[in-house]
């Protein structure tokens, strides 16, 4: 038996960012003290504390949309389409001159892989504003009606799972339509936005543009219920999102919802198997399968099931769990501790319920939140980890016969965020995916964003969309898709 490769150790200097013992809330365009309980953010992987953050009270909500409306009516509202373009541009630019900075502040913060902020999150957050910039003057010939005009102030809510890449898609239309922006980032990963502030203060953004406003679920829940905010764009739990929904219900808000999946990862007899892998450890072990858009069901044809699993647990065996400052890292840490236990609690219900589990022989280190990519066999879609949204490396497999049979199991979920197909027959892939009830498709590939694709669900996924020429509808009173 060969034994494997071993890389040696391939870290990341942290010394290319500064972080500061505390921060406060940025309003106005300065850094200003929160008058709430100020909380602690930690690097995942160590447990070690890395900031004390400030907490966002009823008030400090406030003062941020009082300093956007301001700023909508006064400054950001009137300006001259091309130069709202021009800041973003501006933006953009200065987000890829600090791009290391930003990667490894993600890496600290969250627990995921440098690679993928080095590789995925940063360069897709900058080319948001790249592209967004380019709609800023242009929206009049978007067909999206006649004369579009921004909604006003924006409050937006972003979860810890992307949380600059995630800050970038509710910014940047927000921004390039002419609204301004009440930001409140996920507790446990404020530091890229904060980071982010400093960019807008680089860039000369006039005060009250953006705001950005820490803490945790009550800091969320004043912006949503802000009665001056005129737009609510969330992404996080289906949960939070229907509480969010009840609340804008009856009031003139505008709301899109990005909310939680469960997709479906479909793979027939005549797909290629190794490209196939590929496919699948991305769509579930990406971000330690902290995606809302996982492939967290495979489904497999029965006829290459054994095949398709074998070839899957030798690719899993070869995976890196460890340092997310190594270079070399494929799994990094678990965000926090809740998650991690929800994680343990699903899986064992998995394995009680009669699903078989699988994982390869791997050391955890001994501090930070870990677990183990894992595989979970003779699923059934009465499990609950068929059903329920794991959040984290754990991977469900159920089999088909045929692809009506594939689509039935496909579509039996609340959820309608994703899905993907691996097939060489590309009138299979047409003829499925037209089937599937999922707001994004990939066909042979998977978890693969671009800011000019819109991206959204159906069902218990939310409604709305981000990206492309349609996310900019969001943002803009009157518009409509032609």
């Amino acid at each position: 038996m060969t034994s494997l490769f071993e890389y040696a150790p391939a870290p990341e200097s942290r010394s290319i960012v500064d972080i500061a013992p505390s921060y406060g809330l940025f309003i106005d365009g300065e850094f200003v003290d929160g008058t709430g309980e100020p909380f602690k953010t930690v690097n995942p992987a160590t447990e070690e504390v890395l900031s004390q953050v400030s907490a966002g009270s009823d008030a400090d909500v406030d003062r941020a949309v009082a300093a956007a409306r301001r700023a909508f009516t006064r400054v950001w509202g009137p300006m001259r389409p091309a130069d709202r373009g021009k800041y973003l541009f501006r933006i953009a630019r200065l987000m890829q001159e600090r791009s290391r900075e930003f990667a490894v502040l993600e890496s600290l913060d969250n627990g995921k892989p440098i690679r993928e902020s080095r590789d995925v999150d940063v360069p897709l957050a900058a080319a948001h504003f790249f592209y967004h910039a380019g709609w800023a003057d242009k929206l009049d010939h978007a067909g999206l009606g006649p004369g579009p005009r921004p909604l006003g102030v924006a409050g937006q809510v972003i979860p810890w799972n992307f949380p600059l890449l995630m800050l970038a898609w509710k910014v940047a239309p927000a921004l390039a339509t002419g609204n301004t922006v009440v930001l409140k980032p996920a507790e446990t990963t404020p530091l890229t936005a904060l980071l982010f502030a400093e960019i807008c203060q680089q860039a000369d953004l006039p005060p009250g543009v953006v705001n950005i406003v820490t803490g945790a679920g009550d800091t969320g829940r004043a912006v949503v219920e802000h009665d001056d905010v005129d737009k609510v764009a969330f992404t996080g739990s289906t949960e939070v999102g229907r509480s969010i929904a009840r609340a804008v219900a009856g009031t003139r808000k505008s709301l899109t919802l990005e909310l939680g999946g469960k997709a479906a990862n479909i793979v027939f007899d005549d797909a290629p198997i190794d490209q196939a892998v590929e496919g699948i450890v991305q769509g579930i072990f990406f971000n330690q399968g902290h995606v809302c858009c996982a492939g967290s069901r495979l489904l497999v044809q029965e006829s290459v099931h054994d095949e398709v699993i074998a070839s899957l647990q030798r690719r899993i065996s070869t995976l890196r769990v460890g340092d997310p400052l190594d270079k070399n890292t494929d799994l990094g840490a678990i965000n926090s501790a809740e998650q991690l236990a929800r994680i343990h609690e699903l899986s064992d219900i998995g394995e009680a319920e009669g699903a078989q589990r699988w994982q390869p022989d791997c050391v955890l280190p001994d501090r930070g939140f870990w677990f183990p990519p894992t595989i979970f066999t003779q699923v059934s879609p009465a499990h609950r980890i068929a059903r329920d949204e794991v959040f984290g490396p754990v991977l469900s497999v159920l089999t088909f016969r045929t692809p009506d049979e594939a689509v039935a199991k496909a579509n039996n979920t609340t959820y309608g965020l994703s899905a993907g197909i691996w097939s060489e027959k590309g009138s299979r892939i047409l003829k499925i995916a037209n089937q599937l009830r999922a707001g994004v498709v990939w066909a042979n590939t998977f978890n693969k964003f671009d800011p000019t694709s819109p991206f959204g669900g159906y069902k218990q996924s939310g409604y709305g969309r981000e990206g492309g020429r349609h996310g900019l509808t969001g943002y803009l009173k009157g518009a409509t898709h032609s």
